[in-house]
């Protein structure tokens, strides 16, 4: 059996216009091709009943996947449905599935149902839904002239899902496991992709061919992948992932199963399994890691209050730092720090802290404590840690990674790592 044949329809005026920049067809190839399948053609056309007709059916004729992206919504301009329907010579039918689906979608934000909404429940007779966990409209599959057609809405976070979650895993079913190409990720924090390549030359020099290793480089996550595409690469595969684990260490957060998640997140999990709690003191970061946490469902369970104390004087008020401490050794110190840590605690009978205070510029700095300056503390309220390191970002930047640096030294105490990380090695300032 050859490997199936991939083409894509892009629709909506907003792509042809530029109003929208196309990024769902770079997101559909990264997941295909982990399937080892390639796109063969892209084309994206307007919004127009007639011209979707036509390109539905001569892309039909051509391929034996056809993903078909946009045109599920509400408004007029949204033509999928009538045009798969109108190809396939069958009546546009209000589906049950989907009338469930937007009526629970509607009972869940407060809203009534109107007509525009209806007509996301209007799809093509005999199509299969396609669950659509993040919004209103569900995708559908039709086969025709023996192609399988995948139909996806246009909105970048409901297409990764359903991607992810039924289109490839319902794609993959269909072809044998020898032409599947195998891929394995792994969440990876605090080690650069340069870092990265060099460790992997020094020590791990043999790096067989018939495994393809690749980075996407992310802010503040980076994957790796091990990519095989034959038998004999398939066999050895798991020697060289644990040889490369070995390599990496804790750096590694998780081998990526599904959906990545956050490093909030993985905290979160860990937090909520141990039923422990955790709150947060931020000067530099302005609360920006109790976003992080609060910005995942589920986050109360383990997180109650976090204080942002940018001022000398909140750090008093809030947090009982002493006016002697801040006097004698200034904001961004280690005694700071640690007292910001053991005030949040205090106040809010939390088991796990962080505590963060630092120079994030482009003012502000010394001699003594240049700009990106900072000092964190962490840690369980019976064991707390600090650290200083030295971050010469842009404000934006050392804010970022700054928080997430705090959340993975959480997680590292969390799994008791004894390792470590790069980002103490290469910039500890003291």
């Amino acid at each position: 059996m050859l490997k199936p044949n991939v083409q894509l329809l892009l629709t909506g005026n907003e792509l042809m216009t530029g109003d929208i920049v196309d990024s769902n067809s770079a997101m559909i190839a990264q997941q295909f091709k982990e399937l080892g399948l390639d796109i063969v053609r892209k084309v994206t056309i307007a919004d127009n009943l007639t011209s979707l007709v036509n390109e539905i059916n001569s892309l039909a004729k051509q391929s034996d996947i056809l993903v078909i992206n946009g045109g599920l919504g509400p408004t007029i301009d949204d033509l999928t449905a009538q045009a798969l329907a109108r190809a396939t010579q069958v009546e546009l039918v209000e589906h049950r599935e989907a009338l469930a689906h937007l009526t629970l979608w509607c009972e869940k934000r407060g809203a009534k149902l109107n007509a525009p909404n209806l007509k996301q429940t209007l799809l093509p007779h005999g199509c299969t839904i396609i669950a659509n966990k993040e919004g209103s409209a569900v995708g559908f599959k039709v086969t025709h002239l023996s192609c399988d057609i995948y139909c996806t809405p246009g909105v970048p976070r409901e297409l990764k899902t359903m991607l992810a979650e039924q289109i490839t895993p319902d794609i993959a079913k269909k072809i044998p496991k020898k032409l599947i190409t195998d891929v394995t990720r792994l969440q990876v924090f605090g080690l650069g992709e340069s870092t990265l390549q060099k460790l992997i030359d020094e020590q791990l020099p043999n790096w067989p061919e018939n495994i393809e290793l690749g980075f996407r480089a992310g802010m503040p996550l980076l994957e790796v992948k091990l990519t095989t595409t034959s038998p004999e690469g398939h066999k050895i595969k798991p020697e060289w992932h644990t040889k490369l684990a070995n390599v990496l260490g804790d750096h590694i957060i998780v081998k990526i199963e599904n959906t990545p998640l956050s490093l909030a997140k993985h905290i979160l999990l860990q937090l909520t399994d141990n039923n422990l709690k955790i709150t947060t003191a931020e000067s530099c970061t302005g609360g920006l890691i109790a976003s992080l946490l609060t910005k995942e469902v589920g986050a109360s369970i383990c997180f109650e209050a976090g204080f942002v104390t940018y001022s000398n004087h909140m750090k008093t008020t809030l947090l009982d730092v002493s006016n002697k401490l801040l006097d004698q050794h200034g904001a961004v110190s280690e005694e700071v720090v640690l007292a910001m840590a053991q005030g949040a605690l205090k106040k809010s009978s939390a088991d796990f802290v962080i505590a963060v205070s630092g120079i994030a510029g482009p003012a502000g700095g010394s001699i003594e404590k240049p700009v990106g300056s900072v000092w964190i503390a962490w840690g369980h309220k019976n064991n707390l840690k600090t650290v200083a390191l030295l971050m010469p970002l842009p404000r934006s930047y050392f804010q970022e990674y700054v928080a997430n640096i705090c959340l993975d030294l959480v997680r590292r105490e969390l799994i008791s790592s004894t390792q470590t990380p790069n980002y103490i090695v290469e910039r500890k300032l003291c």
